[in-house]
This record gives structure tokens, sequence and C-alpha cells, in this order.
């Protein structure tokens, strides 16, 4: 959500850069799920992968992610069922473990609201979760005898997404791909990706460990515009720290520079082996996710570009694609 616009524009503006993407040959885009924030206009990721899946023809469509302490499994598994069974080969389930909101919000969304919802029983429902969807009850469970519909013989890939050791260590044990937030916690990410690389067991179809890194990159034709272009996620990633209940929209680049010229930019202190942000010319910023990548061994990188102006971020995934050589389709 941008200063001045809507959460309608906000939308409109998501299905218009995935229509984008998929044209200039990324490989993937994924949709986040947040609660009760202004910021951030998307609570049902659901639904907006199936209208941005009907709206593109090649690119994977997928959630980034579902939070699955708030939901049944089963009820995930029968919506992306039928998700895979409306746009085959094309769906993602990304799963993640964070509230998405603050504990009222949590507390609103959960299905139980007694003794046992206060415990984290998260690991319990991903392997529920991987049961219904791999159909792998053993046929003593009185679960085995549901039918998940609708009946597909394609899998979906499930990716485990986290932004700790935690997530890590969860991935690892139970043979699923991981997807660390970069953009989050900057300081962890070798960390995360050794130790799930390190841990990683073969339980499942992946025989080696997947990994993918999450980080912010905003590219424009000069630095000095990128550099003002990213002045409005610097400032939100201060308002974040300090009113993390509820940070905003994001400023114009204006409103920010005058922001945060009343405080210390937060970006600046930060001590990880990387910036959260990938922030310069379109040669600069393939240059630094490209290091990231080849140091950490990453198989993938996913980027999320905040920025002000819909038109600002458009032309920055434009930029990037042209300059790591993605093949545009028409």
């Amino acid at each position: 959500m941008s200063a001045g616009s809507t959460p309608s524009d906000a939308l409109r503006n998501t299905i218009e850069l995935a229509r984008l993407a998929d044209k200039l040959g990324y490989e993937r885009y994924w949709i986040a799920e947040h609660h009760g924030m202004q910021t951030l206009a998307s609570p049902a990721p659901e639904i907006l992968i199936s209208r941005i899946a009907a709206e593109t023809s090649r690119i994977r469509i997928g959630s980034g992610a579902v939070l699955l302490p708030h939901y049944s499994p089963l009820k995930v598994a029968e919506v992306f069922r039928m998700l895979q069974a409306l746009y085959p080969n094309r769906i993602d389930l990304g799963i993640g473990r964070a509230p998405g909101g603050t504990q009222l919000e949590a507390q609103a969304l959960r299905r139980e609201r007694g003794q046992r919802a206060s415990n984290d029983d998260f690991t319990d429902r991903l392997l529920e979760l991987l049961a219904f969807l791999n159909r792998e009850f053993p046929s003593s469970h009185p679960y085995s005898t549901i039918r998940v519909t609708p009946e597909i013989e394609e899998e979906i890939p499930i990716w485990l997404l986290g932004s700790s050791m935690w997530s890590a260590s969860a991935a690892a044990s139970l043979g699923l791909p991981y997807a660390f937030a970069h953009f989050i916690d900057p300081q962890s990410t070798r960390e995360a990706i050794d130790k799930y690389r390190f841990d990683f067991q073969p339980v499942r179809d992946l025989s080696e460990p997947q990994t993918m890194v999450a980080l912010g990159a905003i590219c424009a034709e000069t630095e000095d515009e990128a550099e003002r272009l990213a002045m409005s996620s610097r400032a939100l990633l201060r308002r974040f720290r300090t009113f993390p209940r509820e940070p905003g929209v994001v400023p114009s680049p204006e409103a920010a520079l005058e922001e945060l010229s009343s405080g210390l930019d937060p970006m600046i202190f930060e001590t990880g082996e990387w910036p959260r942000y990938a922030i310069g010319t379109p040669e600069s910023v393939c240059e630094q996710l490209t290091s990231i990548a080849t140091d950490l061994h990453v198989d993938e990188l996913m980027i999320v570009t905040i920025v002000h102006s819909h038109q600002a971020r458009m032309r920055s995934y434009e930029l990037l694609a042209e300059a790591a050589g993605l093949n545009e389709f028409e």
C-alpha cells in the first residue's frame, strides 16, 4: 500500500506486475499473507493466486506464505488442490509459521481457543498437511479414509519459509525445499542456509537440498535515482521497528527523506554479511545478487521491490530482467 492509493489500487498493481513478470521471464510470483495491517493489502493469498494465475500463462504462482498455525491442514490441502486442478504445473505452496499480525489477530483466526491453542503445534499441522497432500496417512489413522478433492495425481511443490534457525532445521528434517527471508533477518542468512544444507534429510522425493533466498532489490537508470526510490523502504523499515503494530503505508521518497532526517537510517548500521536490499543501476544490482547467490550456493533468488511509485517498481523489474538476461515472452 502506497500513500495516496487505495487497497484496490494495490491489488490491481499486483496483478499488473504479475503480468509483466510473466512476460519478462521470471520463474515465480508469490503472494504473502498479512493480517490487520494498513501497510499490506493481502490477508488471503489463495484468492490473489487464483486471479493472478488466470491473468498469466507461464509463470509459477504461489503463497509466500500460507500461515499454517491459523488454519486446518485439510482446508489448506483442498484449496491448493483446487488451484492445482485449475492451473496445472503452475502452483507453489509456501508454508510459514509466523502470525502475520499481532497476537490479537492470531487469536481471532485460530481454530481452537483452549489450552492446546496456546502451544506451538506447527510441526504437527505441517505433517498433517503433507499427509493429506501426499496420501501418507497409515491405514490405521482415522484420516486415512478422507478423500482430498479434487483428486489429481500431480504433486504440489511445498516450500517451508522462514527467517530463523528453527525453520532451517524443520525444513531439513522434513526434506522440504527452504526459502529464507533475508529481507527480514539479513544477519542470519548464511547460518540458516548452511544449517539447512548440513542437516538435510532426503525423506521425501527431494533427494538434495533446494534453497531460495528472498531479498530486496531496487533498480533505476542511475545510482542516484535508485537511492532516491529506496528512501521509502528505509523509512518503512524504521517505522516497523518503532511502530510494529501499525507502520502505515509506503511514503513517497520526499516524505521519507524528511522523515529520515529526524533520526537514524536503520539500514546504515546493519551488520549482516549482505544488505537486505540491493540498490543501484541494473548492472550493479545484478552483480550484487549474483555474488550473494554464488557465495551461498543457493538455487534461486526471489526479490521484493518496495517503492512508492508503481511505475518505478515495474521499471525496476524490467531493468533487472534485462540485466540478468531473462528470456522475454510474448
